[in-house]
Order: structure tokens, then C-alpha cells, then sequence
């Protein structure tokens, strides 16, 4: 058995894959294609025309469904372990409920292009790694909690490492939108997919979308810390079956029927 079949460890290898993907297939095909520059476009810059526009809303949608099965099994995983702690389930609850919120998000960023309808994408990248920064917050508060009964120390202090790598981009991408987008250098920029390193506000640019492709990547490697405890966990569906045939039948005959159960693996 290889390492990704053991257990559901195939859920956050997959998600990591296929948003890297996504990001990486769409930035070539607007490369090609010369629809932005070479050097460190926006990722969102990189979904805005055809037909990139529609190689990338499709592969983070997908993204977005794999990323709440993720967190649906962390949640379970967390849930499964701590029984009866209340400081520990509480915080499962809530981390859960970002996760969502965040994965929401990324469809939003999908579907609503930068070009196109910028406040309402805005409001999905704020959802997506404002969010998403809390739900990684939460993580690794919770890995600090079960630590060492349930894991050992070092998972924790990779993911801190994940949570300040992703942190500290949030700040440089903030700091360098602010000044590139505050009037200095100019109106309608978030319509302009070509830079010449000669114009004004070039640097804050290139720092504002290196920090967010930075951004990005903290994230994916923040879910690749969770391969080794999806190894551990399998899922199981039981299905009852309530009667031989599925037509119609009275009351008095469901009830002398034996209920089949039939348990499968995920």
C-alpha cells in the first residue's frame, strides 16, 4: 500500500495538488497566450480571460468542494479524539464553521473575476485567506491542546511555522496594496494586466503579488501537515435498507420486514 492510500490521506494530497494546479495551468495558458507578464502576475490576473478565465473557475470549484471534505474529516478526527473535552469540541466547531466560510470564499474568487466584478472578488479573497487565516489559527491552537497525548510536539510547531508564513504575507500583501491602489500611480489599476518595470508603483506591484502567491502556497502547505493524521482515519458509510423492493408498501408489511445493514468503506 502506498503512502496516499493509508487511510484518507488522499484528501489533502489531492486538494494540494489540484489547487497548485489550478494555479499553475492557468498562469501557463495567460503565459502563452500573452494575456498577462511573465513575472509574477496576480493569481487572479491569470484567470481573467478566456479561456484561462474558464480553466480556473472550474479547477477551484473543484478545489473548493475538496477543500471542505478536508475539513469535514479534520472535524470528525478532532471530534473522535477529545470526546469529552468541551474547551477542545468548542474550538473544533468553530474551526469548522470558518473552514467553511473561507471555502466559500474560493468559489466566490472562481465564479467573480478581479477584471469584472472586483468588490464582490474582493470580498471572496477576504473570506478566503482572512478567514482561512483564522480557521489555521484555530488548527494550530487545537494541535497545541492535544499535544503530547495525541500527537507529538513537532506537528505544532510546523504548523505555527504554516500559520506566521501565511501572516506575515497577509501583512506585505496588505501594506503593498494599500500604496500601490492609493491614487500615487494612477487610476483603474485593477483593470491593468501589463506592467513596464520603468512605470511607477512597479515595485509595490511585484511585492504585492509575490506576497500573494506566498499567500497561497502557505496555505496548501499548511494542509499538507495534515497527510500523516489522515493516515490514521477511515470513514465508513452503514446503509438500512427498510424493505426488499422500493415500491410502496403498507405500513403493516414494512414492519415485519427484517432491516438489512450493509456496511461499506470509504
Amino acid at each position: 500500500m502506498w503512502w496516499f492510500q493509508q487511510g484518507l490521506s488522499v484528501l489533502p494530497v489531492a486538494l494540494v495538488v489540484w489547487s497548485a494546479a489550478s494555479f499553475v495551468f492557468s498562469y501557463i495558458t495567460a503565459i502563452v497566450l500573452h494575456h498577462v507578464d511573465p513575472l509574477v502576475p496576480y493569481i487572479s490576473d491569470t484567470g481573467t480571460i478566456p479561456p484561462e478565465r474558464c480553466l480556473f473557475g472550474i479547477m477551484l470549484n473543484i478545489s473548493t468542494f475538496l477543500g471542505m471534505a478536508t475539513m469535514y474529516v479534520r472535524y470528525k478526527q478532532v471530534y473522535a479524539l477529545n470526546p469529552e473535552k468541551s474547551k477542545i469540541l468548542k474550538l473544533n466547531k468553530i474551526g469548522f464553521t470558518l473552514g467553511l466560510m473561507s471555502c466559500f470564499g474560493l468559489c466566490i474568487i472562481a465564479n467573480f473575476q478581479k477584471c469584472i466584478l472586483y468588490y464582490i472578488h474582493v470580498v471572496g479573497a477576504c473570506l478566503t485567506f482572512g478567514v482561512g487565516a483564522i480557521y489555521m489559527l484555530v488548527q494550530t491552537v487545537l494541535s497545541y491542546l492535544m499535544q503530547p497525548e495525541v500527537h507529538s510536539k513537532d506537528i505544532f510547531w510546523i504548523r505555527l511555522t504554516m500559520l506566521l508564513w501565511c501572516c506575515s504575507s497577509i501583512v506585505s500583501m496588505f501594506v503593498s496594496s494599500v500604496v500601490l491602489y492609493s491614487g500615487l500611480y494612477g487610476t483603474n489599476l485593477v483593470q491593468k494586466l501589463h506592467w513596464d518595470p520603468q512605470e511607477n508603483g512597479y515595485t509595490a506591484h511585484i511585492v504585492s503579488t509575490v506576497s500573494e502567491w506566498s499567500l497561497a502556497f502557505s496555505f496548501l502547505s499548511f494542509f499538507l501537515t495534515y497527510i500523516r493524521d489522515f493516515q490514521k482515519i477511515s470513514l465508513r458509510a452503514v446503509v438500512s435498507l427498510h424493505g426488499q423492493t422500493l415500491y410502496n408498501t403498507p405500513q403493516s408489511f414494512v414492519t415485519d420486514e427484517q432491516t438489512l445493514l450493509i456496511a461499506g468503506s470509504i
